[in-house]
């Protein structure tokens, strides 16, 4: 299946302001990659004129089409070549067959497409997480090492028993239900799935009701369902680079005003951790934790323009 085929992500535009909405002529490009057994799915803007390429990552709620149509078309219209992946488990990519993924997989196959990205020319390359994958952004960077900037929608230590208490559904599942997960993925039942609405706050994904039913429906993003073996391997993932000893790249914090999923002091939590590297944050005004408003959308992506001109050189 590709999104040519998949209607919730135009639900879901109808809720963007017009001149996020992708239009016929500006649709992504929907490329495959084969990734150590599964197909992976890349949603992409190419642009060989481009000067940087940017690496759109989605978290546990969201997708690549997703994350294109909220930052990688406004971002292609300015000129960068954007490639969005649907990370194994997510979006259009095609699972391997009997293969169990970990978060540990998230990483390896970020790095391996910056690699692979970079084989193909010497453009710089900059990324951006939404949600979990602000941090999954930095894990990758981690792994790498030639990233020139990263930006970023929350960057979560979910190690953390107050980022946990925050992120999960209730304190019961943040501490109880994360131990049981813990026991369970070195056990016979470490690929039992679980839908993730029922450990984290999906339900703060986005704030207009109408928008969250479209995700919550959607199989391919927030309706999604992960193992148990990948919820403990994201609790409880080591980067290759701890925060105090992180020298990569800038970081950039686009915190939405009205986020009630992630606020701000559980990134500073681990931002402030951060010495060897600039950090900035830019507060999206009026903004949900997914972003449909304005001005916050607006705001959002000439941070990040500005940002990535400023330190891919």
């Amino acid at each position: 299946m590709t999104y040519s085929q998949q209607h919730a992500w135009q639900e879901i535009e109808q809720f963007l302001p017009k001149e996020f909405q992708l239009s016929p002529n500006h649709l992504p490009t929907e490329e495959w990659w084969a990734w150590q057994g599964h197909n992976i799915h890349l949603d992409t803007f190419r642009n060989p004129k481009a000067k940087i390429k940017v690496i759109l990552f989605h978290g546990v709620g969201t997708n690549g089409r997703q994350l294109n149509l909220v930052l990688g078309g406004q971002l292609a219209k300015r000129g960068y070549e954007v490639i969005a992946i649907d990370l194994p488990g997510y979006g259009m990519t095609q699972v391997g067959a009997g293969i169990n993924i970990l978060y540990d997989d998230w990483v390896q196959a970020g790095h391996e497409l910056i690699v692979n990205e970079q084989a193909q020319d010497s453009r710089p390359i900059v990324l951006y997480g939404l949600s979990a994958g602000g941090k999954l952004a930095y894990d990758v960077a981690a792994e790498n090492k030639h990233i020139k900037a990263i930006a970023g929608m929350t960057f979560l230590d979910p190690q953390n028993l107050e980022v946990r208490d925050q992120i999960s559904i209730n304190k019961w599942m943040s501490r109880v239900g994360s131990t049981t997960a813990s026991w369970t993925s070195k056990s016979a039942f470490k690929n039992t799935k679980i839908p993730i609405r029922w450990v984290s706050k999906m339900s703060a994904l986005v704030n207009n009701p109408q928008a969250l039913d479209v995700f919550l429906a959607d199989k391919s993003s927030a309706g999604n369902t992960v193992s148990v073996a990948f919820l403990d391997s994201y609790l409880n993932y080591t980067p290759a680079i701890a925060p105090e000893d992180f020298k990569v790249a800038p970081i950039l914090l686009t915190q939405p005003e009205k986020d009630r999923w992630t606020p701000l002091a559980l990134s500073e939590l681990f931002l402030q951790r951060i010495q060897h590297v600039p950090v900035k944050t830019v507060i999206l005004k009026n903004a949900g934790h997914y972003p449909l408003e304005q001005p916050g959308l607006n705001q959002m992506v000439n941070a990040i323009d500005a940002f990535y001109k400023a330190n891919a050189k």
